[in-house]
């Protein structure tokens, strides 16, 4: 009935389709997780850390000066 020729010879294709459709949601696809820039350096966020408020004027500053000092 279910185990002629034609339903077990492409079983195994769909296991592979739905195996690379998944790989592709997983990778690819999904738009909406977070991603990292790699491409921000230290004074970048610290000036969004100060424009949030984490940190006042005085702190800002003095890391400033001390990332200025490292470069």
């Amino acid at each position: 009935m279910f185990f002629d020729h034609h339903f077990f010879g492409m079983h195994w294709v769909w296991w592979i389709i739905m195996a690379i459709l998944v790989l592709l949601v997983i990778f690819n696809v999904i738009p909406y997780r977070p991603r990292t820039d790699l491409t921000e350096d230290a004074l970048d966020i610290l000036k969004k850390r100060f424009a949030r408020g984490e940190i006042e004027r005085e702190e800002f500053e003095e890391r400033k000066k001390i990332l200025k000092q490292a470069k």
